[in-house]
């Protein structure tokens, strides 16, 4: 009888040298598998860095032109557009996040114009042009309006798709907002626009570079009454199957990197694409740790990213597209 296990097998075998390593290993995700996140500002010339997220800045449409140039030069086929308005722009019905000549709008136009291959994402969520910060329609008792938001979000994404927009990501986590926004959407003759959930988006700890960078927190109060409670993961995943079965094209986990566990079990339940949003904090984090002499940063944003992949992650929403070269190419 043959004895199973040590000193018969010798898993060190298989990782004895670089060669057998690489051999065996699993490749990283291309930069076609990435999408790049990005801050558009109105005004010209401006390419302003925010302090909390080093290597990301907010643009204006001229010089997000040149930046994203760079970024497809790498490799990267897509990016998400996020609006930052100075706060005149914002009103409590949130209507200048559905103006035709928004800021959002001209830049979408402006990519498409000089990138037609590019595949243009925009955010869709009216916290960044709200006077309040929330992501609808707020009741004099500090509730959002679920229903009533809903139109807001419609408009929006409707806008944003005659803009040239390729898709459009509710991020708002209003029940029914991707039905409303595809009968909005097929209602215009934009059937093609793609629709992107943000199907599982928790009210995280890990936002606030990215608050600092769109000037989007709220006023008063917080989003645990409208995101996913980090605490009950089975509703989470009923948040992505519901948008599943409202008609969203590609469902999404945010944040990423402390979620692999819903990432995986997505991946288990869904043929829909997935995709994970490696957001600001999970981006700042690395680079303070890194900062502070307690790791290389190369390596920790490749260890995380292969996290991702394992995870079942097929696009990867990351601010690490736009060093995609330095960080992640072999």
């Amino acid at each position: 009888m043959s004895i199973k296990g040590f000193p018969n097998i010798r898993l060190r075998r298989l990782r004895q040298n670089e060669s057998i390593r690489s051999m065996l290993a699993e490749p990283l995700p291309g930069p076609d598998k990435f999408m790049w996140p990005v801050f558009v500002v109105e005004g010209k010339g401006i390419r302003q860095p925010i302090e909390a997220m080093p290597g990301q800045f907010r643009y204006s449409v001229d010089t997000l032109l040149e930046a994203v140039a760079e970024v497809i030069a790498m490799g990267v086929k897509s990016v998400m557009l996020f609006g930052v308005v100075d706060d005149s722009r914002k009103t409590g019905d949130a209507s200048y996040a559905w103006h035709s000549e928004g800021i959002v709008q001209q830049a979408a136009l402006a990519l498409k114009s000089k990138f037609p291959e590019l595949l243009v994402f925009t955010d869709i969520c009216v916290c960044e042009y709200t006077s309040h910060g929330h992501c609808g329609e707020l009741h004099e008792n500090g509730h959002v309006i679920n229903d009533k938001s809903l139109k807001m979000l419609a408009k929006m994404a409707v806008s944003h798709a005659k803009s040239g927009a390729d898709g459009v990501a509710p991020s708002a986590m209003m029940d029914g907002q991707v039905n409303a926004i595809r009968k909005a959407l097929d209602k215009e003759g934009l059937e093609g626009t793609i629709l992107m959930s943000y199907s599982t988006k928790f009210a995280s700890a890990m936002y606030g570079p990215f608050r600092e960078a769109a000037d989007s927190a709220p006023s008063a109060g917080d989003r645990k009454g409208y995101q996913a409670d980090y605490r009950n993961w089975r509703t989470a995943l009923r948040e992505s199957h519901e948008d599943e079965a409202e008609g969203a094209d590609i469902l999404m986990v945010k944040p990423a990197l402390f979620y692999l566990d819903v990432i995986s079990e997505l991946r288990r339940s869904t043929m829909l694409p997935l995709a994970a949003y490696n957001v600001s904090g999970e981006y700042s984090m690395l680079i303070a740790s890194a900062n502070n002499g307690w790791g290389d940063l190369k390596a920790l944003v490749r260890e995380s990213t292969y996290a991702l992949k394992r995870a079942g992650t097929d696009i990867f929403i990351s601010y690490w597209a736009n060093q995609y070269d330095k960080f992640l190419k072999d």
